[in-house]
């Protein structure tokens, strides 16, 4: 057997691991791309203060809607084939500008794709079992958690074609906002934060519309039902290319708290 210098052994150099395990790593290099994904997206009226409950300030909620989008990825960098769903409200970061989603749950079948989303963009993503599936004239997603269906959303089969501008008039979904929390081995925190990102070279494929439904079934580990349907709004499938992008920081609340503690 021939041994390796030590300067050549995979790892010697921690300032160059972009991930771990550094030999066999959990997801790639951005950028990402997706390819051919199916998404059933659905919106739909909740209560203010039950929303308002679910948003980290300084953030500001603009409306009480709901955005669920469930999603079959066929084609995914490292991923593969795998389904992954987002609950999201429209909110606003004052004095900057800034808009879009904010994502209170995230469930889905990939452990890759839970740990990019996490270790990344700090969206606070769970194990989960969506589906997305065609039962005959209807569309039928659903978010499956320790065994329940936490999620039931339904539109009919390709009624009516539409476009993404269409659909972003009910909630602007482009810019995904998430609070990004890290604890330090020892105990403190070691990042605390409100991230952005937002999809690059998106190819919309195909959009329809339709009346839609939402169901939701309490369970303590994914409490979605915490965000109660009192009106439905509209339903929309889509297949579409894009591309994962690094994000930014909006807010970094460490930084705030230190520059507040300076005399």
């Amino acid at each position: 057997m021939v041994k390796q210098e030590e300067s050549e052994l995979p790892g010697s150099d921690a300032n160059s691991i972009f991930e771990t395990p550094f030999d066999s790593p959990l997801y790639p290099r951005f950028p990402m791309e997706m390819r051919n994904v199916e998404i059933l997206t659905v919106f739909y009226r909740t209560d203010m203060e039950a929303a308002q409950s679910l948003i980290p300030a300084p953030l500001e909620l603009k409306s009480d809607i709901v955005i669920i989008h469930i999603y079959h990825m066929h084609d995914a960098d490292m991923f593969g084939d795998y389904y992954e769903s987002a609950v999201q409200l429209p909110v606003a970061l004052p004095g900057t500008g800034v808009s879009g989603a904010y994502s209170p749950y995230l469930y889905l079948s990939s452990a890759g794709a839970v740990a990019v989303g996490r270790e990344i963009y700090g969206q606070p993503k769970k194990g989960g079992e969506p589906r997305l599936e065609v039962r005959g004239d209807l569309f039928v997603g659903t978010v499956r958690r320790n065994g329940i269906d936490v999620i039931t959303a339904t539109m009919p089969y390709k009624v009516r074609r539409a476009e993404l501008p269409e659909m972003l008039e009910f909630g602007d979904f482009r810019t995904n906002i998430n609070l990004k929390v890290i604890n330090g081995a020892d105990g403190n925190i070691a990042i605390r934060q409100l991230t952005a990102r937002r999809f690059e070279n998106v190819r919309v494929r195909e959009c329809w519309s339709g009346p839609a439904t939402i169901e939701l079934r309490p369970n303590a580990q994914a409490p979605v039902y915490k965000l109660p349907a009192r009106e439905m709004i509209a339903g929309f499938y889509w297949r579409t290319d894009f591309v994962l992008p690094w994000g930014q920081v909006l807010h970094d609340y460490l930084a705030t708290a230190a520059s507040d503690d300076e005399p």
